[in-house]
């Protein structure tokens, strides 16, 4: 088993306050959980009307299992038309448990 950690950093251009980000945010983190039934949260530049880090936690049978999950989640955060990808960090943690 291996676990996988995820953080993503967006720009929300089209954002001209809180209310219009987090609506944006929202809709992404609930097609990443519904999608992959996965845990995710908005982490991170809560008070950023146009900043916004998700993180994302998986599991996955072996690294190339956790490998591919982050990238199918990676394609879908870059897929979401409101939002643009500035950053991605993703680890593949081996031999938990």
């Amino acid at each position: 088993m291996v676990v996988g950690v995820s953080v993503f950093e967006l720009h929300v251009p089209g954002s001209r306050g809180l209310k219009e980000k987090r609506k944006v945010v929202k809709s992404l983190i609930d097609r990443i959980h519904k999608r992959f039934r996965v845990s995710v949260a908005e982490t991170g530049h809560h008070d950023l009307h146009q900043r916004a880090e998700i993180s994302v936690a998986v599991i996955g049978q072996d690294y190339a299992d956790g490998e591919r999950l982050l990238d199918a989640l990676r394609e879908l955060v870059e897929s979401e038309p409101q939002a643009m990808l500035t950053s991605w960090d993703a680890q593949v943690l081996e031999g938990v448990g």
